[in-house]
């Protein structure tokens, strides 16, 4: 039976991983319908399979609208809520603000909306929200012209960072922030769209006071949703990525109540054996040669015999 607020509703006590869970599906539902009040199509996406190549994971709701701002001929508006997996925010798990995966609320317009328009929009949902960004961010090039988008609604704070880039696709960006956080930013592609992006559970944790999962827990949640969007772990891609979080688990001291963490556990153990058993005949050889013939991590298993 699916996880779903309804089912945690229905019992008798609930676990804090599942009261969250509530809190930010109520918070997700609330902006939800508040896209569809104003005639704007909405769109749930729990997977953090990418919609293209270009990455391991989804890291951005905007990923599957690509080809469409690129698209002169397009326009519309669509908003969607798109659970995101970023793997650089490894090593700051734990902090309180930063989460490996999230759900991230977008806004996407092409050629649509004005940056006034998403700033009306925004500010709106918001303060449905009873929250005030403390000050917002914007690129000292387009100060003179949006500063009066906000109406003296907010402290204007200018940031010569405000620019936002895939690669091949870039634009100025004004960023809202609540208690020293960036909890979203407004994006101006190409000078003619709008990309809007939100973190659900860092408003969640302003909104409700919902409070961040430690470092632990962060690496569970991250790997069930990996597991859930449909890999295994493997020695390439999604699938490395995979085990080297069980791994970083199993070192942490920590558990995971899956089989895929119990047969990663008891496949570093192998890999350990086999190189001790190794190592003195092959001591010139290179970390790669020694993950491309026996699959052995150096970086690995070099940590786990410092343990």
């Amino acid at each position: 039976m699916p996880c779903t607020p309804e089912t945690i509703f229905s019992k008798g006590t609930r676990t804090t991983k599942e009261v969250a869970y509530v809190t930010a599906g109520r918070l997700i539902q609330q902006y939800q319908q508040f896209c569809l009040s104003k005639g704007i199509d909405f769109i749930r996406i729990q997977s953090v399979r990418p919609h293209d190549d270009t990455t391991l994971f989804c890291s951005a709701g905007m990923q599957q609208y690509k080809p469409l701002f690129s698209d002169p001929s397009h326009s519309g508006t669509v908003a969607n809520s798109q659970a995101c997996l970023r793997m650089g925010d490894l090593d700051e798990i734990g902090d309180g603000t930063h989460l490996l995966h999230f759900t991230m609320l977008g806004l996407f317009s092409f050629r649509e909306m004005t940056v006034g328009n998403a700033i009306d929009f925004w500010l709106e949902f918001l303060g449905t929200l009873g929250l005030v960004p403390d000050h917002v961010t914007i690129h000292p090039d387009r100060l003179v012209e949006w500063t009066p988008l906000y109406g003296a609604r907010v402290p204007i704070v200018p940031d010569p960072e405000c620019m936002w880039s895939d690669g091949s696709i870039s634009g100025y960006c004004t960023e809202f922030y609540k208690d020293g956080v960036e909890i979203g930013n407004i994006v101006n592609p190409l000078g003619t769209c709008i990309d809007v992006g939100f973190g659900a559970e860092r408003l969640d944790m302003i909104v409700n006071g919902t409070p961040q999962v430690d470092a632990l827990g962060t690496l569970r949640e991250t790997v069930m949703t990996i597991v859930e969007s449909g890999y295994r772990p493997g020695n390439k891609e999604q699938g490395y990525v995979l085990r080297k979080l069980l791994r970083r688990i199993h070192k942490m001291g920590g558990t995971l109540n899956h089989p895929f963490f119990k047969e990663e556990v008891e496949r570093q153990k192998r890999l350990r054996a086999k190189y001790l058993r190794l190592r003195d005949r092959h001591s010139d050889m290179s970390p790669d040669w020694w993950f491309d013939t026996h699959g052995i991590d150096l970086s690995d298993i070099r940590e786990s015999m410092e343990e």
